[in-house]
């Protein structure tokens, strides 16, 4: 894609899933990309060592294509580990062009049960995180005169409620307006903010519902395409977001989710008539 060869990014939550398959992407552009990551994931032991193997075989992939990806630990709702973060990066490359705000957690509860800790923890690396980095990414192109791009990573849920994922839903839906407002903030600028918004999605942190064909099935109900999203589809959505070829759009979120937010279930007119 146009404009993105030479160029530095940082990728947050680039170990793993969507994030990784965006650092891929955009080495293969012809970007320098430092990985963002917070420490080994928890979970099942076979969901870890896939995501450990995968981001090996990322890096490689992207050292193949001639690029120098860099690894850099940080908690990105940690103001100072963020400020480290950028430091380390600027030291290695000399300067960021591309930020994509991809790290993400959440916490599964009926609301009126949540943890109010765990509440602020999502929130936290979904939404202040998602801040953090783009206060420093924006301060930093506006010392060197501006331009750029940022890519936050949001979700079909900032839009449709999700129960039972109140904290996952909050933030998203205030990526929507960290977009917006950054966007219109910054237009004068150079910096263009835009966010991708994925549907159900093949990565391993889903493999409960993936490698589960009646959970599966369930899913892929209610998707008017019929299948699942593959992280390429949405690296490829975020990476043009990054590029030139998108330099007359800011402030958009692009919904990448198989037609999930048109909402399927209304296909017949079954509410009015």
């Amino acid at each position: 894609m146009q404009g993105l060869a030479g160029k530095v990014a940082v990728v947050t939550g680039g170990s793993s899933g969507i994030g990784q398959a965006i650092a891929v992407r955009l080495g293969i552009e012809g970007v320098d990309v430092a990985i963002n990551y917070a420490g080994r994931v928890e979970g099942a032991q076979a969901t870890r060592d896939q995501i450990e193997a995968g981001l090996d075989a990322c890096m490689e992939r992207m050292r193949a294509a001639g690029r120098r990806p860099l690894l850099v630990r940080a908690d990105v709702a940690d103001q100072a580990q963020v400020g480290a973060m950028f430091d380390q990066v600027a030291g290695e490359y000399g300067g960021v062009d591309l930020l994509v705000n991809n790290a993400g957690i959440q916490v599964a509860a009926p609301s009126h049960e949540l943890d109010p800790a765990a509440f602020d923890r999502v929130l936290g690396v979904n939404l202040r995180g998602a801040f953090l980095c783009a206060r420093r990414f924006v301060a930093e192109r506006l010392a060197r005169g501006g331009g750029g791009a940022i890519v936050n990573v949001s979700s079909v849920h900032q839009l449709i409620p999700k129960p039972r994922f109140l904290a996952y839903s909050v933030s998203k839906g205030g990526m929507q307006n960290l977009t917006r407002t950054l966007a219109l903030e910054y237009a004068g600028d150079g910096i263009r903010v835009n966010g991708i918004g994925p549907g159900a999605t093949v990565t391993p942190i889903n493999r409960s519902w993936i490698d589960d064909p009646e959970k599966r099935a369930m899913v892929e109900a209610h998707i008017p395409m019929g299948r699942a999203g593959g992280a390429e589809e949405m690296a490829a959505a975020a990476v043009f977001l990054c590029s030139e070829e998108a330099a007359y759009v800011t402030g958009q979120t692009l919904f990448v989710d198989g037609g999930l937010t048109l909402f399927g279930d209304f296909r017949t007119t079954w509410s009015s008539e």
